[in-house]
C-alpha cells in the first residue's frame, strides 16, 4: 500500500491536525489489540480518516469532483462531513486501497453508520476519544470503549447525537441511523 506523502497534506490540513491523526491512529491501534480486531486494517483507516480535512473548503470540494463523490448535493448543509468521504475515495483511487472495511471505517468515522464493523467502530472511537478530546464525560467514554465496544460506541453516539440536538446542529441521516442501529441492540 502507498502511504499518503504527509510533507504534501501538513500543509494543507495543518500541523495540528497532523498530530490529531497520529494519535488517532495510536488510538485505532490500542484499541484494535484490546478488542481483537485486526490492528493493520484499524491502523491504515486511520491514518487516512482526516487527510482531507483541508483548511481550503473550496480545494475540498474540487478533490471530490474529482474522485467522484457521489451525490454531492446533500454534504451543502454538512460539509464537516465531505472529508470523510474523499478522504475514503482517494484510498480507493490514489492509494489502490479496496478493502471495503477500511474505506467505510474512513468514510464513516465522523458519522457512524448502521451496522458498523469492528474497524469502522474502533476507527470512529479513537478519533471521538483520543487523547486531546476534552468534553465533559469523556474519561467514562473512553472506559466504556476500552471495556466494550458496542457499548462505548451506544454511549459516544448518544452523547454525540445529544450535542448536536441541544447545540441545534443540523444531524445528517447516518448518525440517525448509527443511534438507532445501536440503540437497538439493547
Amino acid at each position: 500500500m502507498k502511504k499518503p506523502d504527509f510533507d504534501k497534506i501538513v500543509d494543507l490540513i495543518g500541523e495540528k491536525r497532523y498530530k490529531h491523526i497520529l494519535r488517532v491512529v495510536d488510538t485505532a491501534a490500542d484499541l484494535a489489540n484490546r478488542h481483537g480486531v485486526d490492528v493493520e486494517k484499524a491502523e491504515t483507516a486511520a491514518l487516512f480518516h482526516d487527510i482531507y480535512k483541508y483548511k481550503d473548503e473550496a480545494l475540498l470540494w474540487d478533490e471530490a469532483k474529482r474522485l467522484g463523490v457521489e451525490s454531492l448535493e446533500k454534504f451543502e448543509a454538512f460539509p464537516q462531513i465531505l472529508h470523510a468521504y474523499v478522504a475514503a475515495e482517494s484510498a480507493r483511487v490514489d492509494y489502490g486501497i479496496d478493502d471495503e472495511e477500511i474505506l467505510d471505517a474512513i468514510r464513516y468515522h465522523t458519522t457512524g453508520i448502521d451496522h458498523m464493523s469492528k474497524v469502522a467502530e474502533v476507527v470512529f472511537l479513537a478519533d471521538y476519544l483520543e487523547p486531546m478530546r476534552n468534553f465533559d464525560g469523556v474519561e467514562a467514554l473512553r472506559e466504556e470503549a476500552k471495556r466494550d465496544l458496542t457499548g462505548g460506541m451506544r454511549a459516544s453516539i448518544c452523547q454525540n447525537l445529544q450535542y448536536l440536538v441541544e447545540s441545534k446542529h443540523p444531524i445528517f441521516l447516518d448518525t440517525v441511523r448509527c443511534y438507532n442501529d445501536y440503540i437497538g441492540r439493547r
